[in-house]
């Protein structure tokens, strides 16, 4: 099963008052673990960087002077995407923005019914519980120390550990990232010690099935000769 963790950062808040993506960090996973295979992409926007916003993520109009517009981008980031779930943490905030892109392109939106919202996930599972990130990081005692400012890319690889506790649990071998420094151990930092076992046989042996057939010559008119 093949699911895309994804996060956005943007100039603002709502695309209905113009505002745009500067950045799409997609983390994929298979079977509930990460491939190390990543999308991450910053973007032009074509307006100014609001001061809120910058103070948010942290990315300013120098920075993004020389990035491609969605334009350029929008192919490579569907086809890693393609129709696979995408897991997101408040859907509905980042595929508004992705879905103005597209439609500012003529191009098909993506359906809503595609997404994993992590946030209603958290809400169902402790109501009345703060459901941000940075909350969920704490509860599930994830490492988020290097989250000063909110990186797409980064926070797609937090949210994607948050939400494999949400569905019951880390893998302990999970790895998200080839070189991130953020810890490998498990819960309160222990370190997870796996040991392999040999497979146990399973087949009954002849003996078991000689005294299996004892026993059914006992039964008087079984079910499965009727």
């Amino acid at each position: 099963m093949r699911e895309i963790v994804l996060d956005t950062e943007t100039t603002g808040l709502s695309p209905r008052e113009g505002h745009r993506i500067v950045e799409i960090g997609c983390l994929e996973l298979i079977n509930h673990m990460s491939t190390g295979e990543n999308y991450h992409q910053y973007i032009k926007p074509d307006i100014p960087m609001p001061s809120g916003a910058q103070d948010v993520h942290g990315i300013s109009d120098e920075f993004l002077a020389d990035k491609p517009p969605f334009e350029e981008v929008a192919e490579a980031f569907l086809d890693f995407v393609g129709d696979s779930p995408m897991v997101i943490h408040n859907a509905s905030f980042d595929m508004a923005f992705i879905n103005a892109e597209l439609t500012r392109m003529g191009l098909a939106t993506l359906p809503m019914a595609q997404t994993i919202d992590t946030v209603s996930m958290a809400r169902e599972k402790f109501p009345g519980a703060p459901a941000s990130l940075d909350a969920l990081c704490r509860r599930f005692e994830i490492d988020n120390s290097s989250r000063t400012f909110h990186g797409a890319l980064l926070d797609a690889e937090l949210l994607a550990e948050v939400y494999l506790e949400l569905i019951g649990g880390r893998q302990p071998d999970l790895v998200l990232e080839a070189g991130s420094n953020r810890s490998r151990k498990g819960k309160a930092g222990r370190e997870i010690e796996r040991i392999a076992r040999p497979p146990r046989p399973h087949m009954a042996s002849e003996a078991e099935l000689a005294r299996h057939a004892e026993f059914l010559k006992k039964i008087s008119d079984p079910l499965w000769t009727r």
